[in-house]
Order: C-alpha cells, then sequence, then structure tokens
C-alpha cells in the first residue's frame, strides 16, 4: 500500500464516520423530539399555539437559510400543487403531532412511527407508484398487527384512544408527505422545498391556532424556553441540514438504516425522562411492529439475491 493510498483511505473513513456521526445526530434529534414537545405541552404550551409559533420561526430560518444559499425561492408552476398538497399534509401531520401528544403518551406516538416505512409502501402500491411483492405485504401485515397491538393497549389511564387514533394518522400523513415532496426532490434543494412546503402548511395552521395563540401565556421558566428554543433549531431546522447534506454523500438507502432506529430511541426518551409506562401490548406492538420490517427487508434481499443468480 502506497502512501497516497493510505491516506486516501484514512480520508475516507475519516468522512465516512463524519457522515454516520451526522445521521445518528439527526435521528437523536427527532427522537428527542417527541419527548420535548410532549413535555411542553404539558407543562403550559396550548397545542395549537405550540404548533403555530414553533413552525413561523422555522421558518424564518429555512427563508433565511435558503435565500443566503440560492438567492431564489422560484419554482415551476407544474409544482405548485405539489406543493399545496405538501402543504395540506404538514399542516395535517402537525395538527395530529400535537394533539396526539396531548392525548396519549411519547412513547405510544413514537412507536406508532415506527410503521411509517409500511405505511409508504402501501400508499405507493395504492397510487400505482411501485410494485411490491409479497414480502412487502406479509410484512406489513405483522406490522398492522403490531399497530393494533398498541391500540389495543389505549384503556390506560395515560392514553385514551384519539390519542393513539391521531398517532396512527400522524405516520400516515408523514408518509403521505413524503411521496408529495419526491418529485420535487429531483428538482430544487431540500432547503427550497422546506421552506415553500411549511409556509405553505403554516398558514392553515395559523388560522385554525390563532384564538390558542392570542390567549396563550408566554410566562414560562427557563427550562420550557430551552425545551422550545431546541424543538425549534433542533429537529425542524438543524436536522434538514444534517439529514440532507448526509443523505447526499451517501444516498437515502444508507440513511434509511439509521432513521430505522428513530422510533424505538424515542420510547426510550420518553421512558427515561418522563416516566412512562410501557404495557405488554405495547411491548409486542412494538416487537412486531420492527419484526415485519425486518422481516419485508431480509426476504426481499434474499429473493433478490436469488434473482441474481439465476441470471
Amino acid at each position: 500500500m502506497t502512501a497516497c493510498t493510505g491516506s486516501l483511505e484514512r480520508g475516507y473513513v475519516s468522512r465516512s464516520r463524519l457522515v454516520d456521526a451526522m445521521l445518528a445526530g439527526t435521528v437523536l434529534l427527532w427522537a428527542l423530539n417527541i419527548t420535548v414537545t410532549k413535555y411542553l405541552i404539558s407543562h403550559g404550551w396550548s397545542p395549537l399555539a405550540y404548533g403555530t409559533i414553533r413552525y413561523f420561526l422555522a421558518i424564518v430560518l429555512f427563508a433565511a437559510y435558503t435565500y443566503r444559499r440560492e438567492r431564489s425561492f422560484a419554482i415551476a408552476r407544474r409544482d405548485v400543487k405539489l406543493v399545496l398538497l405538501a402543504g395540506g399534509l404538514i399542516f395535517a401531520n402537525q395538527v395530529c403531532f400535537v394533539y396526539g401528544l396531548k392525548f396519549t403518551q411519547a412513547s405510544t406516538v413514537g412507536l406508532m412511527l415506527g410503521a411509517t416505512p409500511m405505511f409508504i409502501g402501501a400508499i405507493s402500491a395504492s397510487l400505482g407508484l411501485e410494485r411490491l411483492g409479497r414480502a412487502f405485504w406479509v410484512g406489513a401485515i405483522v406490522t398492522v398487527i403490531g399497530v393494533g397491538c398498541i391500540a389495543l393497549s389505549s384503556g390506560h389511564v395515560d392514553s385514551r384512544p384519539k390519542g393513539v387514533l391521531l398517532a396512527i394518522a400522524l405516520a400516515l400523513t408523514w408518509s403521505a408527505y413524503s411521496l408529495a415532496i419526491a418529485p420535487m426532490m429531483r428538482r430544487y434543494s431540500p432547503f427550497r422545498i422546506s421552506t415553500l412546503v411549511l409556509a405553505t402548511g403554516w398558514l392553515p395552521l395559523a388560522v385554525l391556532g390563532a384564538h390558542q395563540v392570542a390567549t396563550q401565556d408566554l410566562s414560562f421558566g427557563w427550562l420550557p424556553w430551552l425545551a422550545f428554543g431546541y424543538a425549534v433549531i433542533g429537529p425542524l431546522f438543524l436536522t434538514n441540514v444534517l439529514w440532507f447534506t448526509a443523505i447526499d454523500r451517501v444516498g437515502p438507502s444508507r440513511a434509511a438504516l439509521f432513521a430505522n432506529f428513530e422510533p424505538f430511541l424515542a420510547v426510550l426518551f420518553a421512558v427515561v425522562l418522563l416516566s412512562d409506562r410501557l404495557y405488554a401490548m405495547e411491548i409486542l406492538g412494538a416487537v412486531l411492529i420492527l419484526g415485519g420490517i425486518v422481516l419485508e427487508r431480509v426476504w426481499h434481499q434474499s429473493t433478490a439475491s436469488a434473482m441474481s443468480a439465476l441470471d
């Protein structure tokens, strides 16, 4: 091995570790956000006031960052409908997020988000965007059973049925949003898309939350304000910069491996920081959701390898 080759390999390893750190940091920030939001809603913030003010501040950050990078927010006329659709979905997603956390445990919301990959696949297949084989549908059935187990645990004191339904809707709307922005990701930077979509989704959120914003008492102590600052800068702004920078360097497949850990890290944060209690049916549901995803991927890879061997 020459000195030049060794230097290149060390540089590659160093960059790879940096990207892994960016992905891991992003997932940790996302996971912690569920616990932080539950804490804030339980300590004085009205759900819609929290969502409206938080998103407004995030839009200001995104707009300043994007304009400095690109000097434009322009998109083609054909993409306006996609921005409106994505904005509508992110509006619904945020309403589900804040009220889901109001009516159920943070750990329950985190567990439901584990079903997101399967929801994305099911919606994509139903719209004819891709054809999915038996491996996916078997995994999807196992995942749905897991979601059902978590829903059955909603009779406990800390979890209301409507909170669980909102958590399911949260995962569904995020899945649909992910598919809605996919075509634009090939034409614009994620920062331009985020600025436009967040602004579009914020408008109906501001209208719906106007009364709560007007009556919101802002006399919090330092800890809720610190947590709120985190909720704006960390999981809304910084994560987008880290996530899409990392994807640009290593591709979405490797990034997805890290994202799969988010729901279970969210549960860990909720149990440790909020003393959430996990019930037997929730644990069973988590195992089934994870099992469905693992089953689909292992089966799919085995089938692909077998087909390759026949070529």
